[in-house]
């Protein structure tokens, strides 16, 4: 396949999670548009099969794929570090990596999984390629929420599920945390040029839930009946990364291309402050 078009030229952009799924159909679009693209996952050979797969699908050889597995702090350090060294600037971050757990899990760093994989990799590594962003001027930032958000409840008093564990709850929570991370990240960068939006991508065909042994194994291709393609879930993603309509628009929630609005608590800046200072000390910033 050739690219498409040269609308993202001499554009970097990384994009994680992104050796399947929505993140893959991500980091493919802004290929074909002719990105420099590091796309970023935790298993060593899928991630050099699927960066030598898209060069040749993209007919874009500008495709890298760096290691990380983000549910650990240390290893998110590390890949800022080899991003940083390897590169000047970053035009675009899609923060797409996610998972959910039937069963609680702890990190390697203490944390409950969900929480640590789905809201504190997002809050980290923004972090940590922050001023490379600002550099790079105007740039974006792109993370991957949920609609499972608009229900959802951050439990500031358990914020771990320590007391009472529920995988959809602290799915939920986690995406809801998405939002209300890009929401305060969005009025810090006020003025920066870099702007900051949460999307949610659609009840895609992906794989996750199938780290969750046997019952993942059966749940997720029965829910492939029912869902959409991930090329399809990712085109909110890919719009919102670099549609010039969305080039000065900053602190939104997409869906289907559009601002929508999202869980009330969201638009609570006390709230958004609280878990910002929250989620400042557990990643040790």
């Amino acid at each position: 396949m050739t690219i498409q078009n040269d609308h993202m030229k001499n554009k970097v952009c990384m994009v994680t999670g992104a050796t399947s799924g929505i993140g893959l159909e991500t980091a493919k679009a802004l290929a074909q548009q002719s990105a420099t693209v590091v796309i970023v996952g935790r298993n060593p050979q899928k991630g050099s099969s699927t960066a030598t797969r898209l060069q040749k699908e993209s007919g874009n050889s500008s495709i890298e794929f760096l290691l990380a597995d983000l549910s650990i702090q240390a290893q998110i350090q590390q890949l800022a570090q080899q991003f940083n060294r390897r590169y000047s600037r970053l035009d675009v971050l899609v923060n797409n990596a996610g998972a959910i757990f039937l069963k609680r899990q702890i990190s390697a760093d203490g944390i409950e999984m969900t929480f640590a994989v789905n809201h504190l990799n997002y809050f980290l590594l923004t972090h940590l390629l922050l001023e490379t962003l600002k550099n790079s001027a105007p740039s974006r930032i792109v993370n991957v929420s949920s609609d499972m958000q608009k229900n959802a409840q951050i439990n500031f008093d358990d914020i771990e599920q320590e007391r009472k564990y529920s995988s959809f709850g602290a799915y939920s929570q986690s995406k809801l945390a998405i939002i209300m991370f890009t929401y305060e990240l969005a009025r810090r960068l006020e003025g920066t040029q870099v702007t900051a939006n949460a999307v949610h991508p659609g009840f895609a065909a992906t794989n996750i839930g199938r780290n969750n042994g046997w019952i993942g194994k059966i749940a997720v291709p029965l829910l492939k009946l029912v869902a959409m393609s991930p090329r399809k879930a990712a085109q909110t993603s890919i719009h919102t990364a670099s549609s010039p309509e969305v080039e000065n628009i900053t602190g939104k929630y997409f869906m289907r291309k559009k601002p929508v609005l999202s869980n009330p608590i969201s638009y609570d800046e006390a709230a958004t402050q609280r878990l910002w200072e929250i989620s400042t000390k557990m990643t040790r910033i």
